[in-house]
């Protein structure tokens, strides 16, 4: 079973994006912030990670950096999860790494899609 890792300083966030990764079949585990999911990322580096930019403390750009400069960083898919919709905003997640990009809110049409088109499902 593939494996998602949440990364959403709102707890109401992670619950609705783990179960639709657990609807699409990922085993799923969770981070409140950039500094946790660095963390999970080091004990267990998973196939895929929701990453949302606006976090307190480590955004997720800054996250996504260190994630793609660690041992085995470049396996993860990684989907940065914002609500600015401006393409220098959306080309700034591409250009640092991110394989695709989700505007908040999403639902679970967007998230397979997405998931579809970079190559999980």
């Amino acid at each position: 079973m593939m494996s998602c890792l949440v990364v959403d300083d709102s707890r109401v966030i992670r619950r609705f994006a783990r179960q639709i990764v657990e609807d699409l079949k990922f085993a799923c585990r969770e981070a409140e912030d950039g500094e946790k999911a660095l963390d999970e990322c080091v004990s267990d580096m998973p196939d895929a990670i929701l990453l949302d930019w606006n976090m307190p403390g480590m955004s997720g750009i800054e996250c996504l950096k260190e994630i793609r400069a660690m041992p085995h960083g470049s396996h993860p898919k990684i989907v940065l999860c914002t609500t600015n919709s401006e393409i220098e905003h959306i080309m700034q997640a591409l250009e640092e790494g991110a394989d695709e990009y989700i505007m908040k809110p999403f639902d679970m049409e967007i998230v397979q899609a997405k998931f579809e088109q970079i190559g999980l499902l």
